[in-house]
């Protein structure tokens, strides 16, 4: 486990994205894309979540499902892979564990979240650890307010022990990263798991929301037919 010291020679740059892909859509794959050129990334792992500890299992596809749609999701883009870290390991998914097994030396980690998910990272096991274990890459969603300087961000940084955001425009790559959490502003679309797992329950189309592997994936196992 490596964190995020410094060390002799280059290092590079690992996004870690994580989340229950359930399932994986454009949206996702978007946000990581505009993050890896932003910051300059050498790879994204995407790490399926097998139990995440705070959404109900009976709202979930099955852990190798759900791996299995975003092996297939990511394998036409250079750079991007999925993990099963998460998959290997018994118990709840906590991030704080993935990073640390996810640790190599002369890598430092980036986790990309959302700005919603940023809110409720105290909540988190062992959240103090998260930014010695990896970088915080904040993504703010579109159309949704985040200020830095509000309270509840603040508050937020104060338990988790870090400086103030630097914040990192979509476009060209950063060359260098300032130390601390970084906001990062990309694209998004409005896509979400739960229209998608609806639109299969009624039969409507899938189209330009995520891969057509994807969605021929969802269909030849059945997923999502029913209501959980």
């Amino acid at each position: 486990m490596t964190g995020i010291s410094a060390s002799s020679g280059p290092r590079r740059r690992v996004g870690v994205f994580g989340g229950s892909f359930n399932p994986i859509h454009f949206g996702h794959l978007l946000v990581a894309d505009e993050v890896c050129e932003a910051l300059a990334l050498e790879r994204v792992l995407f790490v399926p979540a097998a139990r995440p500890p705070h959404k109900p299992a009976a709202q979930l596809a099955d852990a190798r499902h759900r791996f299995e749609m975003t092996a297939l999701a990511v394998r036409e883009r250079p750079g991007f892979e999925v993990s099963d870290v998460e998959l290997r390991r018994a118990g709840p998914s906590y991030t704080v564990d993935t990073l640390t097994a996810l640790g190599r030396a002369g890598e430092d980690l980036i986790l990309i979240i959302g700005s919603e998910t940023f809110l409720d990272v105290l909540g988190w096991k062992e959240p103090e650890r998260l930014g010695r274990l990896a970088r915080l890459a904040v993504v703010p969603r579109d159309g949704t307010p985040f200020d830095p300087a509000a309270p509840a961000v603040q508050k937020v940084l104060s338990g988790l022990g870090l400086p103030e955001f630097t914040r990192v425009p979509a476009g060209a790559a950063q060359a260098t990263l300032p130390p601390g959490p970084l906001l990062v502003h990309a694209a998004s679309l409005p896509i979400s798991g739960s229209d998608l797992r609806r639109r299969v329950r009624e039969g409507r189309s899938l189209a330009y929301r995520l891969p057509t592997s994807v969605a021929a994936y969802i269909r030849e196992h059945g997923l999502y037919r029913t209501a959980s």
